[in-house]
């Protein structure tokens, strides 16, 4: 989960950063008072979870009062699209309103877990203020890394080899090895599987400030941090993804037709690779996990056959902590309770698997049993194709 500008901030002041001073508003007469309280100039940054705001318009620098309301109320009303948000964009619905902040060096710093180097490691820049990426293709030599122990963290050598690097002495040397050690204890704290300053500016009167943050908390810790647990309500996510993830449900939408339910992130994946091998498109990604409940598995259901651009549903279950029978009770019941409007294929393996072909065959639903991955995603994609070829022509909807 990736916090927004104004929550990673917060957290970066927790660890003892300076960040700029500055108030998150929801209307343009709220911005117009927060550049009242900030001073006459002030800069309007969208809130958004998405990278490459100041060039798709999401950062504002306004003088005054009115400037603020007025760009405050344009910004307010858009919908911000950059690369990673799609065509469509993201609502903005909150503004920080930050004093502006005069730079004299921009810098990156960065703490990651690197998984290809298995380690957390701190990267620091000279060229701050753009995109860490594109720095590495183009100039890698201005890029440097340091490997810390997660036990320790940071050791001061490696603060200072790194603050050196990056042309800092003195007390500025002594406040980037501070900065540095908050952010390692910030990830390794929070769960954080990123915490990244771009840029971290070195201001007029000689102070370090950050002033953009980044943190992406692994989602999967959540539960360790109920101080996150706001922040984890994004309103531009997926409602759907949303009500799943409430239900213990791990859900992504991928824009098919052919709905899965399968147990198990490897299995998932396997079968949406079979139902496009044999000529369809998954329709999302709907991993039930290992401890789920009947209660669970009715919402996945519930959940799946909600898409209306759902043509056939296809349940891939193999059985080990999961037992078929308790998957079959919840089928049932959602069906039971929903109704089900399109045909759906069953497969069954492993723990209970003949008692859960029982319960569906005793329950009246109509349904296909396949004894294969490979014969289930044949007939889902068979079905599907089916039902397309007898849809209405002519400008009509299936």
């Amino acid at each position: 989960m990736k916090l927004l500008e104004h929550q990673a901030k917060g957290v970066l002041s927790r660890y003892g950063i300076s960040v700029p001073k500055g108030m998150v508003v929801e209307t343009a007469a709220q911005a117009a008072a927060a550049a009242e309280s900030l001073g006459p100039r002030v800069v309007l940054k969208a809130q958004v979870s998405a990278g490459g705001r100041g060039k798709a318009g999401g950062i504002k620098a306004a003088q005054g009062r009115e400037d603020a309301r007025a760009k405050a109320e344009a910004m307010l009303k858009s919908r911000l699209v950059t690369p990673q948000t799609g065509p469509a964009g993201l609502a903005v619905r909150r503004l920080l309103v930050e004093e502006a902040v005069e730079a004299r060096s921009e810098f990156y710093i960065g703490v990651a877990i690197d998984r290809r180097r298995s380690a957390i490691t701190v990267i620091v820049s000279s060229r701050g203020g753009v995109e860490i990426e594109e720095t590495a293709r183009t100039d890698p030599a201005s890029i440097l890394r340091e490997d810390i122990d997660p036990q320790n963290g940071i050791q001061p050598f490696q603060a200072r080899r790194l603050g050196f690097a990056l042309d800092l002495a003195g007390a500025g040397l002594t406040e980037a090895a501070a900065i540095m050690t908050g952010m390692v204890r910030a990830l390794l704290e929070c769960d954080a599987t990123l915490v990244e300053i771009n840029p971290l500016v070195l201001t007029d009167v000689g102070r370090l400030q950050a002033l953009d943050a980044k943190i992406v908390l692994d989602d999967n810790a959540l539960f360790r941090h109920p101080e996150f647990q706001t922040a984890a309500e994004d309103p531009d996510s997926d409602p759907v993804e949303t009500a799943a993830a409430r239900a213990g449900l791990n859900y992504v939408r991928l824009g098919g037709d052919i709905g899965c339910l399968v147990n198990g992130a490897g299995l998932a994946m396997a079968t949406a690779d079979l139902i496009q091998a044999a000529g369809g498109q998954p329709a999302d990604f709907l991993d039930i996990g290992g401890g789920v409940s009947e209660d669970s598995v009715k919402t996945a259901f519930e959940i799946v056959l909600a898409d209306p651009a759902m043509r056939v549903v296809l349940v891939n279950i193999f059985g080990g902590i999961v037992r078929c029978d308790l998957v079959a009770r919840g089928l049932i019941r959602a069906a039971a309770e929903k109704g089900v409007r399109v045909p759906f294929i069953v497969r069954f393996h492993g723990t209970n698997a003949e008692e859960g072909r029982a319960l569906l065959a005793d329950s009246g639903l109509r349904y296909e049993s396949a004894e294969t991955m490979g014969e289930a995603a044949d007939k889902a994609v068979a079905a599907a194709a089916g039902i397309a070829a007898s849809a209405p022509t002519g400008g009509g909807k299936a």
